[in-house]
């Protein structure tokens, strides 16, 4: 890991010490969570203004020619929806930070600051916040934004609107209330410490009460705003003069989709786009002197996710089987030149207090282990199966190919089929129609519950269908001594539900992966950021 990687794990570790601390571009964004900790607010007193941090030079915001400058930023896949509480693949929601915000929203830093709203206050038994409303704030229609807008959009995603909630922890609000043109009152109807963590994701932006086609319109309070968009092609954005905030620096972006990944090099070296994040360590080698490639992690776990329903998958020494034949630092040298993080669960090292190393250590590359138990399973000479992979994620790609490889070693043949990105979300995460897929998921909060919440037999979202008695009972304490205001408790039986998923396999679990961005020389100011985010507003031209 860079120093600039090993920084960020270190702030993110000590903000979630305090009491108060994921997807899927590739990965899966996560609209649960049910956490002790969320990430460390900033008082009002400390940021009143709330001016995000840019990290640019002063000479870059003063640079006169900004007024008209552009730069093209190559995107995986088309976004899934403008509509922020219906958005769900990580690389949609990166892309719509930058046009919508909440109440609160994080910083590069994992901490919680002011957006729509200037400040809040919270009562002592944690059920009732109160927010005052940013004076002066423009929806990017030029419309002021409203208390009423405010509590249209909260009650749209706690369902308290007539339909279902949209994001599942809300159901939790019991009502928002306007008592005043300035103040919102949002009670719940238990005390969780990780709502402000969840008010600060996309997925709970506040839009305009008035609006009917955010689809095709969307309309937000973020740096910038939505011109226009070409169906698998384009997207359009331009800098918001108007935001309450630091002024975004460059003026136009065009987001080009490519879900080619064997085109990202050529669209880079030929001028068609000058940004793209995540590129492969292959495809940064090919690229000159005209770019700099940034080194990073990117906060998620990347896995073979298994369907627990379907045969042998249900088998648990099956799975387990797999995990003694996969070797994760053979994976790590082949696909990215040994960087990245092993991991053991679904937790992964950002997480501070959360994250155990030490199940990492459960299996350890063992071919003769891994017969045996095929053996006991009922599979002494192997099976097939077909691990379907998005087709514009080239890690995901080359971590597969290393696996099937792996696999062999045992008798068991994984046959690769490369699937649209589009098709992998309707089909394999929406509707489970798969036996294994390699991707990354990763947390939308930095809170336990973003990540394991997925896991309970019942969440709408487990889409690997796992079913354990003993992980539904942790999972369940955690979430009581959560409400309970017990956060060494609820830390740890999330801790216990991190070791159910690595005993009984839930998943081949494999590593937290590099992160490599490849910027044009002449741009510069790109941030990372402990969750799936790209911050188009700190990038600024070099003279």
């Amino acid at each position: 890991m860079t120093k600039r990687g090993q920084r960020f794990v270190k702030v993110l570790f000590a903000s979630m010490l305090l009491t108060l601390t994921v997807a899927l571009g590739g990965c899966s964004g996560d609209k649960e969570a049910g956490d002790s900790t969320q990430i460390a607010d900033k008082t009002a007193a400390e940021s009143s203004d709330a001016n995000a941090e840019t990290g640019t030079s002063s000479e870059a915001a003063d640079n006169t020619e900004e007024a008209a400058s552009h730069i093209t930023i190559g995107i995986p896949q088309d976004l899934d929806s403008l509509v922020p509480s219906l958005s769900q693949g990580a690389g949609t929601q990166e892309v719509l930070f930058n046009i919508y915000e909440g109440l609160y929203k994080p910083d590069s830093e994992g901490n919680l600051i002011p957006a729509v709203a200037s400040g809040y206050t919270m009562t002592e038994d944690g059920l009732v916040y109160t927010f005052t409303l940013r004076e002066g704030i423009q929806f990017h229609n030029g419309n002021p934004v409203t208390v009423e807008d405010v509590k249209y959009s909260i009650e749209t995603c706690a369902g308290l609107n007539g339909g279902e909630p949209v994001i599942s922890a809300f159901s939790n609000i019991e009502s928002v209330e306007t008592p005043d043109e300035q103040t919102i009152v949002i009670t719940l109807k238990e005390s969780s410490s990780s709502f402000m963590a969840i008010l600060a994701t996309v997925e709970a932006a506040i839009v305009p009460a008035d609006a009917d086609d955010l689809q095709n319109n969307p309309v937000g309070t973020g740096p910038y705003k939505f011109v226009s968009r070409s169906l698998q092609e384009n997207v359009e954005l331009e800098r918001f003069d108007a935001y309450w905030g630091e002024p975004a620096h460059i003026q136009n972006i065009t987001l080009k989709v490519l879900a080619d990944t064997d085109s990202i090099v050529m669209n880079l070296q030929g001028g068609a786009v000058d940004l793209v994040a995540r590129v492969s360590t292959a495809q940064a080698a090919e690229l000159g002197d005209d770019f700099e490639v940034l080194e990073g992690t990117m906060n998620l776990v990347q896995a073979m996710y298994l369907n627990n329903a379907v045969e042998p998958f249900n088998n648990e020494k099956v799975r387990q089987a797999l995990c003694y034949a996969v070797n994760k630092q053979e994976i790590l040298d082949f696909v990215s030149e040994g960087k990245g993080t092993p991991v053991g669960s679904s937790m992964f090292p950002a997480f501070g207090k959360y994250y155990i190393d030490e199940l990492n250590d459960i299996y350890t590359t063992d071919i003769e282990k891994a017969k045996s138990l095929l053996a006991e399973a009922g599979y002494p000479d192997g099976f097939s199966f077909t691990m379907r992979v998005p087709s514009n994620y080239q890690q995901h790609i080359d971590t597969a190919q290393v696996v099937a490889e792996q696999l062999k070693q045992i008798g068991v043949t994984a046959n690769i089929e490369l699937i649209e990105w589009e098709t992998w979300l309707s089909d394999v995460y929406q509707g489970r129609d798969f036996e294994a897929t390699l991707v990354g998921v990763d947390a939308s909060t930095l809170t336990a519950g973003a990540m394991l919440s997925r896991f309970r037999s019942d969440a709408h979202n487990n889409f690997t269908n796992y079913n354990n008695e003993d992980y539904d009972t942790a999972y369940a304490n955690a979430l009581a001594a959560e409400a309970a205001s017990d956060d060494d408790k609820a830390t740890e039986y999330y801790k216990e539900c991190e070791t159910i998923l690595a005993q009984t396999a839930a998943n081949v679990y494999i590593q937290d992966m590099c992160e490599l961005v490849a910027v044009r020389k002449g741009f510069a100011g790109y941030t990372f950021y402990p969750l799936y985010i790209q911050d188009f507003s700190k990038l600024y031209i070099v003279e």
